[in-house]
């Protein structure tokens, strides 16, 4: 096969996969957007790829990771298919085997899904069908390239000598050293290398527009059905609640709380800038209608909530900052929001939990799961089941209807989103989701601080410098925090005023720089008098830490 025509097969390959592709997208309206093929293998990408490897999309991708996984995956299915397009032209039953087998993968990663059902598999098998139906057209149909393959041209009848082709029957003569060299007498006299055959013109027109048409319409297709999927999904439902108002509204931010500096944090994250790490490649779109909490296991009655029964109570409004333990020194994984919520504490009080249910499993309607120690969500903290962030409804991807808010603990045990269950157990009989990829169990959080202006890098001028940036230890405070140049003596900053403990706390020291290159460094201090450690930690298992430096230029 010349090159151009592999080419060509590959363009065949990869048109029939993205119509499978895009065909199974407006199918997946109709049985729920993570039963389509490229989420449903994706999902399941990331349960299974190597903890390291999920940690460096998220260092390098940041809260893009998704993102970059579905086009990852998109590329890696394109050059498989483009493989499977030039089989079909050798054979068309190798590059039809190909397509029925990633068909196979789809059904399976669609049916091992968290609450999926035999419905779950059609977008897959619709689309391998689909796929399967392109890669003919195209191989052996009306698409089909003319021609799509190459023979050298067929030999003369016999052996040919000097003379012109030798009769059956005559010899050749030979002589002690081999045969006689042949002399070319004509144009019979001798078979010239022949090239690959011209593709005819009107067949590659009629290939291109195929494949120009059909790609088109798996593209259309495609974002139809992403777009359709939010249309069905749960926006209208969240514009129309109206939160009751608090019995106990949260303290105000006090004057001052906010710097209000060019680079460095608001001390209330705004939603659509609130960081979101999660292992959902689509957002579950949840019906408040039709939202069920259930609390049980290790209890003395179990019970169910809906989302009116929540409404109803008396609801408590709270800041509370959030980190992610994926966040690295001086990492951007952090937030600080208002929650409107009910105290988990009363919930729990009315299941009366065992006296050896040490863990609060709380599950995701995606099936997703994380451990809270009982002790966190009883000890008098405002552990929220909150309802609420900055004034409206949870953000769909934040969790709407409902999820779990807890002062102190890293989100990977404590901030389930989009929650259904809350199982009372031990930590002895239960691994959640993260636990057997190799974190800790429990991850109450590490005291942090970061320098956010000036900038690592920043080019500054000699003179006077406001070095700012934010500390946390939630549910503990902070109570100082340093900043040193060049290794020089720690220099104690200046904290902004806070709600409380619970919230992280701007802060800012005035730096008289001189021209060259220098080094920041900050250390906080919790209320509890522990001074954050200089050692250098990653941060699997349980939290990274060390001290945020940066280097600037004074000129």
């Amino acid at each position: 096969m010349s090159t151009t025509s592999r080419r060509y097969a590959a363009l065949a390959g990869i048109t029939a996969a993205a119509v499978a592709i895009g065909i199974a997208e407006p199918v997946a309206v109709l049985t729920g957007p993570r039963s389509a093929p490229l989420v449903a293998v994706g999902g399941v990408i990331v349960d299974a790829v190597p903890e390291s490897l999920k940690q460096f999309a998220i260092d390098l991708f940041g809260t893009a990771d998704k993102i970059a996984l579905l086009v990852g995956t998109a590329v890696l299915l394109g050059g498989f298919a483009a493989l499977f397009g030039v089989l079909a032209v050798r054979r068309l039953a190798l590059g039809l085997a190909g397509i029925a087998a990633f068909g196979a993968i789809g059904v399976a990663a669609a049916l091992t899904r968290s609450g999926a059902d035999l419905a779950d598999a059609l977008p897959s098998l619709v689309g391998a069908g689909l796929g399967a139906l392109v890669l003919w057209l195209f191989i052996g149909g009306p698409f089909e390239l003319d021609p799509w393959t190459w023979s050298p041209p067929t030999p003369p009848a016999g052996p040919v000598s000097s003379a012109g082709p030798v009769s059956p029957g005559e010899s050749v003569p030979v002589s002690p050293a081999g045969p006689v060299p042949v002399t070319p007498a004509g144009p019979t006299a001798a078979v010239e290398p022949v090239g690959p055959a011209e593709v005819d013109p009107e067949s590659r027109r009629r290939f291109l527009t195929g494949s120009g048409v059909l790609l088109g319409t798996a593209v259309v297709a495609g974002l139809g059905g992403r777009w359709l999927a939010g249309r069905r999904g749960v926006s209208a439902a969240r514009d129309a609640i109206r939160l009751p108002a608090p019995v106990a509204p949260a303290p105000a931010v006090p004057a001052g709380a906010d710097l209000s500096l060019t680079q460095l944090a608001p001390y209330v994250t705004p939603n659509f800038g609130f960081y979101r790490i999660d292992t959902a490649l689509v957002v579950p779109q949840v019906d408040p209608d039709t939202w069920r909490l259930r609390i049980h296991g290790r209890v003395g009655r179990e019970r169910t909530y809906s989302y009116a029964d929540l409404l109803a109570r008396p609801l408590v409004e709270r800041y509370v900052t959030l980190a992610c333990v994926s966040n690295e020194v001086g990492g951007d994984l952090i937030g600080n929001a208002l929650w409107l919520g009910v105290p988990l504490r009363e919930l729990l009080d009315e299941v009366e939990p065992d006296d050896d249910a040490d863990q609060v499993v709380g599950r995701s309607v995606d099936g997703w799961t994380c451990g809270t120690p009982t002790a966190a969500l009883r000890d008098g903290r405002d552990a929220l089941l909150a309802v609420g962030m900055n004034g409206e409804p949870l953000p769909v991807e934040h969790g709407f209807p409902v999820r779990v808010v807890v002062p102190g603990l890293y989100g990977y045990v404590s901030a389930c989103k989009w929650v259904t269950e809350l199982e009372l157990t031990r930590f002895a009989d239960f691994d959640a989701y993260w636990v057997p990829r190799g974190w800790s169990p429990q991850g109450p959080i590490k005291t942090q601080s970061r320098i956010d202006t000036p900038r690592g890098r920043n080019r500054l001028t000699a003179g006077p410098v406001t070095v700012a940036g934010v500390a946390w230890a939630q549910h503990r405070g902070i109570r100082r925090v340093e900043v040193r140049v060049d290794d020089g003596p720690w220099q104690e900053a200046a904290l902004a005023p806070t709600v409380s403990v619970d919230t992280w706390v701007q802060w800012s020291w005035r730096w008289d720089a001189t021209p060259g290159e220098h080094r920041l460094q900050v250390r906080a201090t919790d209320a509890t008098g522990e001074t954050q450690t200089e050692r250098t930690q990653d941060v699997v298992p349980d939290g990274a830490t060390g001290w945020h430096t940066i280097t600037v230029t004074v000129r």
